[in-house]
Parts: structure tokens; sequence; C-alpha cells
């Protein structure tokens, strides 16, 4: 593993968004017909029961969608993917490390911390300027289904299982990366903010698959046998939607408890979400073969029974959990 992992040592203070990067504001008033999200990315938006819906109502749900997309980023890049960065930054990982991988340890928590605040910043910006408030989030069911699997499959290693998080994660491809800044139709301000986001992610890609190339190295046999079933459902779990959000925002757009439920498993539970899923994993998936994680007794079985071998049939997706009754929005 090279010093200079992912951002090149000293050219990161000319290259870090939160480094050179402008500060992306919302300017000027708002188009009433400002695409806030491509509707293509956001699952439900062609479902009959959305399609008829008042167009007000839709243009809310799509500035919702935005609104979790930024707040979900904002939680994960500081509860998960910083919990594990400054563990490697202050030495605190049980490996070796120089001092160059260290420091720029430190330069993605520095990212990473941006990528949080202006995450936000846009959501408060967007929602004073338009008026469609942000909904109540939580993240810490998502963050327990994500640490719950570590407890099970890694238990006694809490901190290999940060590390696995974060290399999982952060070298994960979506779409949403590549896809809002190319699309012309959405508020500029998203668009900047996303491809902001994406020009560092692409540095931090690099740096976390050195970094597992590292880690996996120094891990003793019986240990990579259990990081290996790990990992597969580290991955479904990074990449499985976060449902409750989207039931909350349906119900406030005005569809019923069983109009959600339908609409959702309609949406979400698809051979087309599993294949996505498995797209968007195949980076992460091919740095894991590369390095012989799949060749470990029962590894191959573990990945395909997840869904993420491409020689194997879609498995089904996940039941749809039940939704809890979310807060009433006034009408404006």
């Amino acid at each position: 593993m090279t010093t200079n992992a992912s951002h090149d040592g000293p050219d990161w203070y000319e290259r870090s968004g939160v480094r050179s990067g402008p500060h992306r504001t919302v300017t000027g008033p708002l188009d009433p017909a400002s695409r806030f999200f491509p509707p293509h990315l956001v699952p439900y938006w062609n479902h009959p029961l959305v399609r008829a819906l008042p167009e007000r109502r839709r243009h809310e749900l799509l500035a919702r969608h935005l609104y979790h997309y930024l707040t979900f980023t904002a939680h994960f890049e500081t509860r998960v993917v910083n919990r594990a960065t400054e563990r490697i930054a202050d030495g605190r990982t049980g490996l070796a490390l120089p001092a160059g991988v260290r420091l720029d340890a430190y330069r993605i928590y520095c990212d990473e911390g941006y990528h949080a605040l202006f995450s936000l910043e846009v959501v408060e910006q967007i929602a004073a300027a338009t008026g469609i408030a942000p909904l109540p989030y939580a993240f810490d069911p998502f963050l327990d289904r994500l640490d719950g699997i570590g407890a099970e499959l890694l238990a006694g290693e809490p901190v290999l299982a940060q590390l696995l998080q974060v290399v999982v994660f952060e070298t994960l491809v979506t779409s949403v990366l590549g896809d809002v800044p190319k699309d012309r139709a959405v508020l500029p301000v998203v668009r900047d903010v996303v491809r902001d986001h994406a020009r560092d992610e692409g540095h931090h890609h690099v740096y976390f698959a050195r970094f597992f190339e590292r880690l996996w190295s120094d891990l003793p046999t019986p240990l990579r046998r259990r990081a290996a079933h790990c990992l597969p459902e580290l991955i479904v779990s990074s990449l499985s939607p976060d449902l409750r959000p989207v039931g909350a925002a349906l119900t406030v757009a005005g569809l019923g408890p069983d109009a959600v439920s339908d609409v959702i498993a309609d949406s979400y539970r698809t051979p087309r979400g599993a294949s996505a899923l498995r797209a968007t994993a195949r980076h992460t998936v091919r740095l894991f073969r590369d390095a012989g994680v799949l060749e470990l007794p029962g590894a191959a079985d573990a990945f395909a029974a997840a869904g993420l071998l491409t020689d194997v049939p879609d498995r089904p997706a996940p039941d749809v959990p039940d939704l809890p009754a979310p807060p009433v929005e006034e009408e404006r």
C-alpha cells in the first residue's frame, strides 16, 4: 500500500472540494417547475398510484426524495465512514500503517465532514426557498441493522467490522453520483454538490481499495474466513433502501397505508432492483475477488446467496417492513 493512496499528499490542498471548491448555494428565486432529483432514480415515480397524485404533491415527493438522499449521506459520512476513517488516521486499527496513509485518512475525514455539511446546507436552503419542509429522519435503524451484521458474523471484532463497512461503502459505485450532474433539468445547486461529492469519492475509492489489500493481507486465515462470510451481507445491507422515509413521504403526499405498502412492494421488490444492486456492487465484488476472498471455503456460495454474482439468478428481494405512521404535515 503506497503512502499516497488517495490524494497524492499535498495535491489534496488544490484538489479537494473542501479546500478549493466554491460554496454551493441556491441563487435567486426558484422556478416553480424546478426538478429536485432525476425521476428515473426514484423507484416509485412511475407507479400508477403516484402518477395519480396532484402535480404539487409529486413535486414535493421529488424534493423529499432529495432531502432523504442528502440527509442519509450526511449521517453515513459522519457516523459510518468517519467512524472508521478516524481509526485509520489515529493509528487504532492494529495495522502498521505508514504516516502518509494515516495523513490521507485525515484528509478523507475532512472531505466527508464537508460532504455532510454541504448536504444539510442544501436541504435547508431548498426548504427555505420552497416551503417544502423535510420530514423527521432517524438514521439509527439503518445503523443498527448495519452494525448488527458485524456483531453477528464478526462477534468480538468490532474494529474489523467497522473497517470492512467503510471499505464496502467507499468502493461501491452508485448511479446517483454519475447521473445527477448530467441531468440539465435538475436544480443547478443539486447537480453541483453531487458533482463535487463524486469528484472526491473517486479518490476515496482508490484509497480504500488499497487499504483493503493491506488489511486483508494482515488478517489471519480463521479471521479471513469469518470476514468473507460477513462481506456480502455488509454489501447488501449498505445498498438496501431505507424504506421508512419513503413510506413517510408517500403518506404525506396523500396515500393511505395500504396504498403506501403497495407502492413500496411494487417499486422495490423487483428483479430490476436486485440487478441494480448487483451492478452497483460490481467493483466492490471484483476487489474482493481479486484479493482472493471468494477462494475461501464457502465464500463464493455466500456471495452467490446474497445475489452478488452475475452467474446466479436474482434472489428475491427482502420483505417490506411495517411502516410507522409518520407525522402529518400541515397544509400550505
